[in-house]
C-alpha cells in the first residue's frame, strides 16, 4: 500500500528514504554488530555518526566557523529556559527582550521571566496576531542581554520572511530565533544572528534531539543556577557529549542532513533548491484557499507561513467531515491546534509536491460538495 501524506506539525513526516535506510541498518549498523541504539555514544562508530551528521549540518547551511553547533535535549521549551540560563546574565540589568508573534514566542517570553527582566519589545502577550510588527516599530530596552524572536510561529502560521538586522534600529545585542519549525527549509543569515535554536521533530528527525547554534562569544555568560549539562560553554567544550546525546535521534538527523544535500537543482546551492520547493508547496496551497469561499487564511499575506498553513471553514460545522473524508483518502493530521481549532497542514521538506496537490484536490472536492 502506498504511504499516506503526514501532514501532522510534529512529529512529522520524514523522506521515505531516509526510514528505509534506517530500518535496514536497525540491526546491525554497517557491520559492526549492533544497532545504533545500542552503542556507546563514546565509541568509534556513534562519534562517527555525529561528527559526520555535524559536518553536513554546517555544510548544508553554511554555517560559519564562529558558531558551535550544539547536539542537546529538551526541545524549544527547553531552550526557552536554557537560553536565559545562558545570555541574560550579559547585561547589567538582566533583561531580555522578546517580539511577541504567536503562542510560541509567548511561551518563551513568559519562561525567562523566571530569571530575569523579559521586556516586551512588540507584540501582546494576549491574543493572536494575524501579521508581524515592523521592527522600526519595536520599543527595545536600552542595553538588552539579547532580543528573542519566534521566526516561524508553528500554531499560527506567521513567519519572519527576513531576518531583523538589529543594528540598523541602534542595537549591538545578539538576535536570538527559535527556528524549529521551519530549520533548513531556507537559509540563514548567520551575520544578524547571535544564537538560533530548534526542536528536530518537525523538519530534521524524531523527537528528543535539539539543535542549537551560538556564536562563539556568547559562550560564557550563564548564571551560576545554570545546570552544567545545560551550560553551552560546558555542551560545546564537550563536544555535545557531557551526558549522553540523544544517540538515535542524532543519526536520524543525520540521514536526513545528507538527504537533503541530495536535494541539488541546477545553479543553485541544496538550500536554495529547498526553499524554491517549499514556496512552490506554500503557494499552491495558498492559492487554493484564497480562490475558495469555503476556506480561509487570517494570517496577513505579507508574513504567511511556507511551513505551517492554518486554514478555517466558513462553517465549522464540517471540519469533522473534512477531516474525516481527507483520512480516506489518505491525508493525515490535517487537524488545527487545539487552541485555535480549524484545520492545518505543515509542509516540512520531506512532504512532496505531490502531497500538496492530493490535498488540494481533496479541498476541492469537499467544496463542490459542499460549498
Amino acid at each position: 500500500m502506498p504511504r499516506p501524506f503526514n501532514f501532522s506539525a510534529g512529529p512529522a513526516t520524514l523522506p521515505q528514504e531516509v526510514l528505509e535506510q534506517a530500518a535496514a541498518e536497525m540491526l546491525d549498523w554497517h557491520g559492526c554488530g549492533v544497532s545504533v541504539m545500542e552503542m556507546s555514544h563514546r565509541g568509534r562508530e556513534f562519534m562517527s555518526i555525529c561528527a559526520q551528521a555535524e559536518l553536513d549540518l554546517r555544510e548544508l547551511l553554511a554555517v560559519p566557523a564562529n558558531f558551535r553547533i550544539l547536539f542537546m535535549q529538551g526541545g524549544g521549551l527547553g531552550q526557552n529556559a536554557i537560553v536565559p540560563m545562558n545570555l541574560i546574565g550579559r547585561s547589567a540589568s538582566r533583561t531580555a527582550d522578546f517580539v511577541l508573534t504567536g503562542s510560541w514566542s509567548i511561551k518563551s517570553h513568559a519562561e525567562a521571566r523566571r530569571y530575569g527582566e523579559a521586556h516586551i519589545a512588540a507584540g501582546s502577550a494576549t491574543g493572536r496576531q494575524a501579521q508581524l510588527p515592523a521592527p522600526s516599530s519595536w520599543r527595545l530596552s536600552p542595553n538588552p542581554s539579547y532580543v528573542h524572536l519566534c521566526s516561524n510561529e508553528t500554531i499560527d502560521g506567521i513567519e519572519f520572511q527576513e531576518l531583523p538586522d538589529l543594528r540598523t534600529l541602534g542595537c549591538d545585542a545578539p538576535l536570538v530565533i527559535d527556528c524549529s519549525s521551519h530549520i533548513a527549509s531556507r537559509p540563514i543569515d548567520w551575520s544578524r544572528l547571535g544564537l538560533a535554536y530548534a526542536g528536530a521533530q518537525k523538519n530534521i528527525g524524531p523527537a528528543g534531539l535539539t539543535l542549537v547554534f551560538v556564536r562563539d562569544d556568547l559562550l560564557d555568560h550563564a548564571l551560576p543556577i545554570c545546570p552544567a549539562a545545560f551550560n553551552y560553554r560546558t555542551v560545546a567544550d564537550q563536544g555535545s557529549m557531557f551526558n549522553t546525546p540523544p544517540t538515535y535521534a542524532i543519526y536520524i538527523a543525520g540521514l536526513v542532513f545528507q538527504w537533503l544535500k541530495r536535494q541539488t537543482e541546477s545553479g543553485l546551492t541544496c538550500i536554495a533548491a529547498i526553499e524554491a520547493r517549499n514556496r512552490a508547496k506554500a503557494q499552491l496551497l495558498y492559492d487554493c484557499i484564497d480562490g475558495s469561499t469555503l476556506y480561509r487564511n487570517e494570517v496577513d499575506p505579507t508574513c504567511r507561513s511556507r511551513m505551517n498553513i492554518p486554514f478555517f471553514l466558513a462553517d465549522e460545522s464540517l471540519t469533522d467531515a473534512f477531516l474525516a473524508q481527507a483520512r480516506e483518502a489518505g491525508l493525515l493530521q490535517l487537524k488545527g491546534h487545539k487552541s485555535v481549532g480549524g484545520l492545518r497542514a505543515s509542509l516540512y521538506n520531506a512532504m512532496p509536491l505531490e502531497g500538496v496537490q492530493a490535498l488540494v484536490k481533496h479541498m476541492q472536492a469537499f467544496e463542490a460538495t459542499h460549498g
